[in-house]
């Protein structure tokens, strides 16, 4: 299906446009550099996902490459995982399991070959079984839609905007994150009063405790103190993408069913493996034998407030040393915590509540560029939507749209 998709790309294109081998249109870079030449790069240094590269600090290996700025690099090893990107800097060492190639415009033809076609017609041809890979001529062979010019800029020009908002989003989300990081250091150790103002020892009062100096309104009690914890069940065996009760694993959801163990709001911790540790918040289902989670409270206390101080102990850290991690009930009930008076708990809950969706705002914003983005690649990459008319409605009514 892909490959006919591919075909009726190439076969249907606008006036103007032509069809044309990678190979007939690029330079390919051979400029081999010496062993221990740096910074170097290689594949797994690529995100896939958002095809941006983190250089590590490391000298190269024997037969790197020398790649300059606005060359596309593009992994041979694996080529469906899809590890493609521009070089940033002036220059820089690359693997020699990358093919270098330099373009015109290499914006437009780095979008053209970042489409899930381009790495679906590499796995075609890929060979090995341990390490997949390609040639060069193999990547070379690859035919593409090719608009004049002035549209290529457009082109690029439209899914670059459209890259720096999902950057600027990024941003904004990350410090977001750091700003939650610095309030639940400050709210579930040092706590706020009823003004509205973090506690510290100049302002109020504070004392010893086990756990250290602790406001002298909150206590120090043991989770066994707080709850009682019950382990889950086996996955129901209807469990699908159908039912009307999420079943709830480790960290999340699995499926759902029809049946349901817990039927109020109540706290879940992943209890062995992978998520051995994690904590959420769910309000009815079915709960996995992955998990244990919260039947009975021993004394009143905020949930949300309680979700967010066990996540920020991570108690990942306090599992036991068996073959893979693993949480039991007994684990849990020897660890303290600092607990407030509940009207404060509330306040904390509220705040790292509100961040929490700030956050939760942002990352919606950002899938939904991430949609937007994909739907133009696939509309201009390939003559659907001609570009002329995009750049006259503007591409910030793209993004808004």
């Amino acid at each position: 299906m892909e490959r006919n998709n591919v075909i009726k790309d190439i076969q249907n294109l606008p006036e103007g446009w032509k069809r044309v081998r990678l190979g007939e249109v690029i330079i390919s870079n051979k400029n081999i550099a010496p062993k221990g030449s740096s910074p170097y790069l290689e594949i797994g240094d690529i995100d896939i996902n958002s095809k941006k590269y983190f250089i590590k600090d490391k000298p190269s290996p024997n037969h790197c490459i020398k790649a300059k700025k606005g060359e596309i690099i593009i992994s041979k090893v694996r080529p469906t995982r899809g590890a493609i990107s521009i070089i940033k800097e002036p220059f820089l060492f690359v693997s020699p399991a990358f093919l270098l190639i330099d373009f015109h415009n290499s914006k437009f033809l780095f979008y053209s070959l970042s489409r899930t076609q381009f790495f679906n017609f590499l796995g075609k041809l890929e060979t090995g079984t341990t390490y997949p890979s390609v040639n060069d001529k193999d990547v070379l062979s690859y035919k593409l839609p090719l608009p004049p010019l002035p549209e290529q800029q457009k082109i690029a020009e439209i899914l670059e905007t459209v890259d720096n908002a999902i950057e600027k989003t990024d941003k904004i989300i990350e410090k977001y994150k750091r700003i939650k990081q610095g309030l639940m250091q400050d709210l579930l150790t040092k706590g706020i009063d009823e003004n509205g103002n973090i506690r510290s020892e100049k302002t109020h009062k504070f004392k010893d405790s086990p756990l250290g100096r602790i406001p002298e309104e909150w206590e120090v009690v043991e989770l066994g103190e707080v709850f009682k914890l019950k382990s889950g069940m086996t996955k129901p065996i209807d469990t699908s993408e159908f039912g009307n009760y999420p079943v709830y694993g480790g960290n999340g959801i699995l499926g759902y069913t029809n049946e349901k163990n817990f039927n109020i709001e109540t706290i879940i911790i992943g209890r062995v493996g992978e998520y051995c540790g994690s904590v959420y918040i769910a309000n009815e289902g079915w709960v996995t034998d992955n998990a244990l989670y919260v039947v009975a409270k021993k004394i009143d206390y905020n949930n949300i407030f309680l979700c967010y101080l066990l996540k920020y102990l991570n108690l990942n850290q306090f599992s036991a040393e068996t073959g893979q991690p693993l949480m039991t009930q007994t684990i849990i009930y020897r660890i303290q915590i600092t607990l407030p008076p509940l009207p404060e708990q509330e306040r904390i809950a509220e705040i790292l509540s509100q961040i929490d969706k700030t956050i939760e705002k942002e990352e919606q914003y950002k899938e939904k560029l991430k949609r937007i983005k994909q739907g133009l690649m696939e509309d201009l990459l390939t003559g659907k939507v001609r570009v002329n008319h995009l750049i006259k409605e503007g591409v910030e009514n793209v993004l808004q749209a």
